[in-house]
């Protein structure tokens, strides 16, 4: 269960990688990786589909040889008794729990995504406001307008318009960003709480979705992996028959669809092997030998101490925010860098033009090793 859970994250990273080196040689691939959301949310809903229509589990779990079954609590004792010992009765699913797995499946790890990527730009966004300062408007957001072709009304409509989108979309950035932390941290505690519930026998159901669709997950029978490749074809084959219009048509429509048909299994099959692969290279270079063999890390070294005052310089005031030469409070502090010393710009820069030393530690120096300093202790 938990490998079928972590397979879509594997493709989905396997496929952008992929996409991401082909993209290097075919630069119209770049805007499959600006879309890189909605391409992964528009496979999986075809696959998805294909996968529950066909074998009555998703993608991953027929992978693994899992089955979804819809399970029904009886309340009769008798026939708790005489069908199973936990009462649950198991039977296929029906055509609404496959279109609610789909919107659990596809939909919502879409929706999460898009929340997700929203409530990092306002995280960033957030940051440099704090390190910075609230910043005026981006030029990408200020929309200029040519006086002769436009009027003064039509420009202060527009410019209207625009604000209120803009006030609007910042408005529901901040409620992202408010509240996708909560909604984050509880989805991920009711989806510990149930793994941990299925883990200890004490709940059937894996996950919350699963619950809220009554649904079991349970391994496939011999009899029934053996079956599923029959049902496809019979399956398959009255769509065919139901196929409207002449004979001739009927063969070009049937054609088409055995084309599509076998485009879908290849692809599945293809999609399969690229996971594989990508999980297998990333074992081969991450591999726990290879950690052990690494070289050891050691700290950093501590720093050097700092040089000695020279008997006939200039003695250090006890305020170490007081230039040494003026006495006076630091005015655009710049240090020497062969000794780490800081003074006024204008005042070192003046005894070094003179001296060309260090009027501390009277080690040479020049007036291009004086370095200014913008954030000053």
């Amino acid at each position: 269960m938990a490998a079928a859970q972590q397979l879509p994250a594997s493709l989905r990273g396997a496929l952008t990688y992929s996409i991401g080196v082909l993209a290097l040689r075919r630069p119209f691939l770049h805007k499959v990786l600006d879309y890189e959301d909605e391409f992964f949310a528009l496979l999986m809903l075809v696959l998805e589909t294909h996968s529950l229509r066909n074998t009555d589990a998703s993608f991953s779990e027929s992978l693994y040889g899992l089955r979804r079954r819809a399970a029904k609590i009886r309340t009769k004792q008798a026939d708790i008794r005489s069908k199973s010992n936990d009462g649950i009765q198991h039977s296929s699913l029906e055509k609404r729990q496959r279109v609610l797995s789909v919107v659990f499946l596809v939909v919502l790890p879409y929706l999460k995504s898009k929340l997700h990527s929203i409530y990092n730009k306002e995280r960033e966004a957030r940051l440099q406001a704090s390190l910075w300062g609230p910043g005026d408007e981006r030029f990408e957001d200020v929309d200029y307008f040519d006086e002769a072709e436009a009027s003064i009304a039509s420009r202060t409509s527009t410019e209207t318009e625009a604000t209120i989108r803009t006030r609007l979309a910042k408005n529901i950035q901040k409620i992202i960003g408010v509240c996708y932390p909560w909604l984050h941290a509880t989805t991920e505690g009711l989806t510990f709480t149930y793994q941990l519930l299925y883990l200890l026998d004490a709940t059937g159901f894996y996950s919350v979705g699963l619950h809220a669709l009554g649904i079991h997950v349970c391994r496939a029978t011999g009899q029934e992996l053996m079956d599923t490749s029959s049902r496809i074809s019979k399956i398959r084959n009255r769509e065919r028959e139901r196929l409207p219009g002449p004979p001739w048509l009927k063969a070009v429509q049937g054609a088409l669809l055995k084309c599509t048909y076998a485009v879908l299994d290849y692809a599945q099959t293809g999609l399969i092997a690229a996971v594989f692969i990508f999980k297998m290279m990333e074992w081969w270079y991450q591999s726990a030998e290879e950690r052990m063999s690494a070289p050891t890390v050691y700290p950093p070294p501590p720093p050097p101490p700092p040089p000695k005052v020279a008997k006939d310089g200039i003695p250090l005031p006890p305020d170490r925010t007081i230039c040494p030469l003026c006495s006076q409070k630091r005015a655009n502090p710049s240090v020497v860098t062969v000794s780490g010393f800081v003074f006024c710009y204008a005042c070192i820069h003046k005894y070094v033009s003179q001296y060309k030393r260090c009027p501390v530690t009277l080690m040479p120096a020049d007036i291009d090793q004086i370095r200014r300093l913008f954030h000053d202790m």
